[in-house]
């Protein structure tokens, strides 16, 4: 479990690696402030929702999920997207008015990018990621926080960084999202860095 936490975190970061989510990546990481608040919201969406979606896929969407009732024949797989999202959609829901009631703050700080975590296609990847690699609800677990810490830590770094480079002299013609590509570049870069690091 730990190396698939590990793994999701770095070797298979789904910002930094399948560069998944980067609308919402780019658009949050103007503020430090606004990048930690999204980057909390989306860790606990994702670890909440992938062995969620463990749980529904095994028990009703997988071949043979229904043998018990003598359906050894039904495969519901194709529901997959439908269920996984609305899944999602449900856990942001919650989060959004738990956040509206326990911290009002946050909440504004946030603004439309809490809706659009529901949309942001690194937490759906993260639970089809899940299906396609058979992890067990153990590893499902560890994979949906390590996918969550993994993005929420590329989009506070790339927050941090954005906010240094008001102070640096870009060139002109890459100021904005320019050199912010360039500088998700180069983090994708160090990130694969991880690729043979293995936990004994």
């Amino acid at each position: 479990m730990l190396d698939v936490f590990v793994s999701a975190l770095f070797r298979e970061n789904l910002a930094l690696v399948f560069f998944l989510g980067l609308c919402t990546f780019l658009a949050a990481s103007r503020r430090l402030e606004t990048a930690v608040g999204l980057g909390l919201a989306l860790i606990v969406v994702q670890g909440l929702s992938v062995p969620l979606n463990y749980m529904i896929h095994h028990a009703f969407l997988r071949a043979g999920a229904w043998a018990w009732l003598g359906w050894e024949d039904v495969d519901l797989g194709f529901l997959r997207l439908i269920a996984f999202i609305g899944v999602i959609a449900a856990m942001v829901q919650i989060l959004e008015i738990v956040l509206l009631r326990f911290f009002p703050v946050l909440h504004r700080s946030l603004g439309i990018f809490l809706p659009l975590i529901t949309v942001n296609c690194a937490i759906l990847g993260g639970s089809l990621f899940m299906v396609e690699r058979q992890y067990d609800f153990g590893e499902s677990i560890a994979f949906g926080l390590g996918s969550g810490v993994g993005w929420a830590l590329a989009l506070c770094c790339l927050a941090a960084l954005r906010e240094r480079m008001h102070y640096s002299d870009v060139p002109r013609g890459l100021r904005g999202l320019g050199i912010a590509f360039i500088v998700i570049g180069l983090m994708s870069m160090a990130f694969t860095g991880y690729a043979g690091l293995a936990l004994k």
